[in-house]
C-alpha cells in the first residue's frame, strides 16, 4: 500500500520545495537588492497590473509556455507583497494562504459540508449569497471593484444580482429588451436629443446586450476582444495590399478597400 502514495507524496514535497526556494530568494532580494528594498505594496501596483494584462494577453492567445511565466511572474508579486507586509508585522504568506483556504471551504459547502447543488449555477448563486453573509459584505454589488472596465463591470453585477435571485427568466427576454433599448437609442438619435440623453440610451443598449450575453453563455470581454482581433488582422491585410500597390490607403476608394477586406474575410 505505502508504494501506491509515494508518488503522490513525493511530487507534493517537489512543489513544497520549489515554492520554499521562490520565498528565500524574495527574502534574500529584499535584504540585499537595491531596486527590491526600495519597493512598497503601492509602488508594486501598477506592475501588478500590468503583469496581469500580460497574463491576458498569453490566455487570449493560447501560449501554453508564454502562460507559465507570467503565471511565475505573478506569483512573484504575491510572494513581494506578503514580504513587504510582514515586514511590519501586518501579515505574511502563510496569513495569505490559509485566509484563502478558509474561504474556499467556507463558500464550498456542497464539497466540505452537507449541501446539495445540481449544477454550476447554483454553486455560483450559492458563492454569492455566502459572500453576502460574510462580515464586511453590507451589498451584493460591494465586491464589484469600482476600477473595473465598463464591459466587465456590468457582466459581473449582472452575475452577482442574478445571484440573488434578480434577473430575467428566459433569454427572449433579454432579447425583447436588447430591441427595445436599441428603438429607444435610435429615437434620441433621429430626434436630435441632446449628447447626455443619446449616451444614456446607449448605455443602457450595451449593458442589455451584456446581460444577453449571459444568457448564450458568451463572454461578452471575450467576444469583443475576438472582434477586436479580428479587425486588426484584416485592416493589417488592408494595409499590406497598400503598401504591396504603393498605393496610400487614403487614395483608396472604399470600393477597393472593401476587396482586399473581403479577401482577408474568407482567411479567417
Amino acid at each position: 500500500m505505502k508504494c501506491v502514495f509515494l508518488p503522490k507524496i513525493y511530487f507534493m514535497e517537489e512543489k513544497v520545495a520549489a515554492f520554499q526556494k521562490l520565498l528565500e530568494i524574495m527574502d534574500e532580494l529584499r535584504a540585499k537588492c537595491p531596486w527590491d528594498k526600495k519597493q512598497t505594496i503601492a509602488t508594486l501596483r501598477y506592475l501588478t497590473i500590468e503583469e496581469t494584462y500580460e497574463l491576458s494577453e498569453s490566455i487570449l492567445q493560447n501560449d501554453l509556455e508564454s502562460l507559465k511565466k507570467e503565471l511565475g511572474d505573478l506569483m512573484l508579486h504575491l510572494v513581494f507583497y506578503s514580504k513587504i507586509a510582514s515586514e511590519s508585522n501586518s501579515f505574511d504568506i502563510k496569513d495569505v494562504l490559509e485566509s484563502i483556504t478558509e474561504k474556499l471551504i467556507h463558500r464550498h459547502p456542497h464539497i466540505f459540508g452537507d449541501v446539495v447543488v445540481k449544477d454550476a449555477k447554483e454553486v455560483h448563486d450559492n458563492w454569492e449569497r455566502i459572500k453576502l453573509g460574510e462580515k464586511g459584505n453590507k451589498s451584493v454589488l460591494s465586491g464589484v471593484p469600482s476600477g473595473l472596465p465598463a464591459i466587465v463591470k456590468a457582466y459581473r453585477i449582472q452575475e452577482k444580482v442574478s445571484g440573488v435571485g434578480f434577473d430575467w427568466e428566459k433569454p427572449e427576454q433579454v432579447w425583447d429588451k436588447v430591441l427595445e433599448e436599441l428603438g429607444e437609442l435610435k429615437e434620441m438619435v433621429e430626434t436630435g436629443a441632446v449628447h447626455k440623453r443619446k449616451e444614456d440610451e446607449l448605455g443602457d443598449l450595451i449593458f442589455a446586450i451584456v446581460n444577453y450575453s449571459r444568457f448564450i453563455d458568451v463572454n461578452p470581454e471575450d467576444a469583443l476582444e475576438r472582434t477586436n482581433r479580428k479587425f486588426m488582422k484584416r485592416f493589417s491585410h488592408l494595409e499590406e495590399q497598400s503598401r504591396i500597390l504603393n498605393k496610400p490607403l487614403h487614395e483608396m476608394s472604399l470600393g477597393e478597400m472593401d476587396i482586399y477586406w473581403n479577401e482577408a474575410k474568407k482567411a479567417d
